[in-house]
């Protein structure tokens, strides 16, 4: 009894310490998670920027720990490097722009004109490609998209050749991958929007295609950037596709996964071109406001 009662009283001064100060609170249930992204996520990154300032022996292959620039002026002057960057950046453009098109209507009729007992079934039904494996959706588009496959079959009685093995069908494969993270954003933005906005829009005698243009389209275009944050994201950094459908296709990341076991460092200087135009980007996004009320 006396050992327990001075346990008892730490307790209680504890949680009454905590229970006045709601940010200490705060701070020590998010240390832990803080930790390990500073720890594992960060320092990875910050293991993989100075790695890049390192060399590799061409005779061994063997990392050398000698500070250099080398890497990043490789980067810089060789017009390979350029055009495997730039064409990565417009596949991630590309695949978001996409991703919109074909997110907004699907979401408008979950969240504005499908019967709300349906509304749950078909949010459920946009995640259901989700819990599929990644590797098994990439190879059922390379069946696809092969010669002689399902799409060239479905095309022929109109005289259109199948895409094929290339640039074209990463970008069909990669919209179809990430579809679902621009349509729920999406789909929450335009439940969000209140009827009698839309009415409004309506008593003041603009048509559809107005209302959308004027009303619909500002209102969703928080949605719009966080949905493009990870579509662009994920298609920037995806190196699986493009080796499975992307015939001599060459992105960022093939690159980078090409040059892990040959050349380290360059490896890592290549990696950070993703990083850096990420961050790029959603500064961008940042600075067009569109993320200050998500």
């Amino acid at each position: 009894m006396t050992k327990t009662a001075p346990a008892a009283g730490f307790v209680r001064r504890l949680a009454g310490t905590l229970h006045r100060r709601p940010r200490l609170q705060l701070s020590l249930l998010l240390s832990a998670p803080l930790t390990w992204l500073v720890l594992a996520y960060l320092g990875s990154l910050a293991a993989l920027f100075m790695s890049a300032f390192w060399t590799t022996d061409s005779f061994t292959s063997n990392v050398v720990k000698i500070w250099s620039t080398d890497n990043f002026h490789t980067l810089l002057t060789r017009e390979v490097y350029r055009q495997v960057a730039l064409r990565s950046v417009g596949v991630a453009l590309a695949v978001t722009v996409l991703c919109a098109l074909l997110a907004f209507p699907i979401a408008f009729f979950t969240a504005r004109i499908a019967r709300p007992r349906w509304r749950p079934l078909l949010v459920v039904a946009i995640l259901t490609p989700l819990w599929a494996s990644y590797l098994v959706k990439a190879y059922a588009w390379r069946v696809i998209l092969a010669e002689g496959g399902l799409l060239e079959w479905a095309l022929s009685p109109f005289g259109i050749e199948g895409p094929g093995y290339g640039l074209t069908a990463t970008v069909l494969v990669l919209t179809y991958l990430w579809l679902p993270y621009m349509i729920l954003p999406m789909h929450t933005g335009l439940e969000q929007i209140p009827d009698n906005v839309l009415d409004a829009s309506a008593d003041l005698g603009a048509r559809t295609g107005r209302t959308v243009r004027s009303v619909v389209l500002p209102i969703l275009l928080p949605s719009i950037a966080a949905g493009s944050v990870f579509t662009f994201s994920l298609s920037l950094g995806d190196y699986i596709a493009v080796q499975i459908v992307g015939g001599k296709t060459q992105l960022i990341g093939n690159l980078i996964y090409a040059n892990i076991t040959l050349d380290l460092p360059l490896a890592a200087a290549l990696g950070t071109v993703p990083v850096v135009v990420i961050v790029c980007y959603l500064l961008a996004v940042r600075r067009t406001g569109a993320l200050s009320s998500l």
